[in-house]
């Protein structure tokens, strides 16, 4: 249910046919909507149901699978209950038959940079580790007929994957969470429900599990209580105690703690990636190497290459002495506020952003914007709605594409400024998704003469 256009259903469907399942796809999109998808799935035996649901093909599956995007409450899936039919989804198939010892990594942000970072700190001691779940290029079905006993698979798993995990009663045995803040409250009814499925990646942990966690987010910081292993924390502020395990960030660099006997790790200066954000995340990545024995030396070496992931704070060109800056992946007011944060310091900010709210406050973004950046351009939408109030003293320049965006940039932007493209909201009015969006600002700013 939802074939989609993200690669989840895409692979869903693939994997049950190659376990000789009948397999119906549905989806409300049209055919044309979904040929990308399609495409793909050329060569398979598939019954295809679009543009609609048939409530005849809930009622009388063996199983269903849920799509991540669709709502829990959607009456097909009640349907399906009522007549006893099973709803799983991508994440829960992959827990029941998965080999593999499971990392799993979540929180409103930063959740892909951790678990690639993780990923390659683990990369020298197992050398076939595998990334794979909601950040988009590898999906857990497609690699879970690949995996073995000895090696582990990394997860960066989303609240809506966690949701499948639930009826089972299954947590990952090693699992981290970045943060929690505002998000997807178009699709929770508060920030408490939307916490309570990032919780899942805990709640049922074994004695014999082990949780990393962020200190310094109240609500995370609040799991402890809820596992039942080994707790390990990392923190931007030291902790003060010796019965502290984990890491934390000081002005020297990353400290990391264990039985009473702390270690810098790494000086600043051996830092890559820019902001505030990032020393987090590197902190709650070294944290979670740690359980696996990773050495000073082997983290030194990979973190000094990293250089984060494409569309998060990704300088794409330098052009007549300005930087044009990709962060598409920011989808929430607080991953806008954290890079303009991270750059401020670097030249007057030119921010392209807006799109679509998912009922977040934007008061304190707006607070942010008139204080660190020079010009604002705006998608339309209805996050820009709630911005716009907030920008009354600026000078804001609104557009419809992102080919109007960057141009508009160009002639607002002097030499040593930098253009940020930072939305802080969703992309779906104009774009397919956060990535169409990223590629597209890529595409306009190689264009620039």
């Amino acid at each position: 249910m939802g074939l989609g256009l993200q690669g989840g259903g895409e692979s869903a469907v693939r994997f049950f046919c190659r376990q000789g399942a009948r397999v119906i796809a549905t989806d409300l999109k049209t055919r044309t909507q979904l040929i990308s998808t399609l495409k793909k799935l050329r060569n398979l035996k598939v019954q295809y149901v679009l543009g609609r649901h048939r409530r005849e093909d809930f009622t009388s599956a063996d199983l269903i699978i849920k799509n991540p995007g669709v709502p829990n409450d959607s009456s097909f899936l009640e349907a399906a209950r009522k007549s006893g039919v099973p709803v799983e989804n991508e994440a829960s198939v992959f827990f029941q038959y998965s080999p593999a010892p499971i990392i799993g990594i979540t929180g409103t942000n930063g959740k892909g940079t951790v678990a690639t970072l993780v990923t390659s700190l683990l990369k020298k001691k197992y050398p076939g580790i595998r990334l794979a779940g909601n950040i988009g290029k590898t999906a857990m079905l497609d690699i879970l007929p690949k995996l073995d006993r000895r090696t582990p698979i990394v997860l960066e798993l989303s609240s809506w994957q966690l949701e499948g995990l639930e009826p089972g009663k299954v947590s990952p045995g090693f699992a981290l969470v970045t943060n929690i803040t505002q998000d997807h409250l178009n699709r929770y009814r508060s920030l408490h429900e939307y916490a309570r499925s990032k919780s899942i990646i805990v709640r049922f942990q074994k004695k014999s599990d082990t949780v990393v966690l962020n200190r310094d987010d109240k609500i995370v910081s609040g799991f402890k209580r809820l596992a039942k292993g080994k707790v390990i924390w990392f923190s931007l502020q030291s902790p003060g105690s010796k019965k502290y395990q984990g890491t934390w960030v000081d002005p020297r660099g990353i400290w990391f703690q264990n039985h009473g006997r702390k270690k810098l790790i790494l000086s600043h200066k051996d830092i890559a990636v820019r902001g505030e954000h990032n020393l987090a995340n590197i902190a709650s990545a070294i944290a979670l190497a740690k359980c696996f024995d990773v050495s000073d030396a082997h983290v030194k070496q990979t973190v000094g290459k990293f250089r984060g992931l494409p569309y998060r704070l990704e300088t794409v060109r330098r052009h007549r002495g300005v930087r044009w800056i990709n962060d598409s992946i920011s989808s929430s007011p607080e991953t806008m506020i954290a890079a303009i944060e991270a750059i401020s310091q670097d030249g007057p900010i030119v921010l392209i952003a807006g799109g679509v709210d998912k009922n977040l406050d934007y008061r304190r973004a707006a607070k942010i914007i008139r204080q660190m950046v020079k010009t604002v351009i705006l998608f339309p939408g209805t996050a820009t709605e709630k911005l716009r109030p907030g920008l009354k003293e600026m000078t804001v320049r609104k557009v419809s594409t992102m080919s109007q965006a960057v141009k508009m940039a160009q002639v607002m932007a002097e030499k040593n400024d930098q253009v940020l493209l930072s939305p802080g909201a969703a992309s779906f009015n104009l774009f397919t998704n956060a990535y169409d969006r990223a590629r597209q600002f890529n595409r306009e700013v190689e264009k620039l003469q």
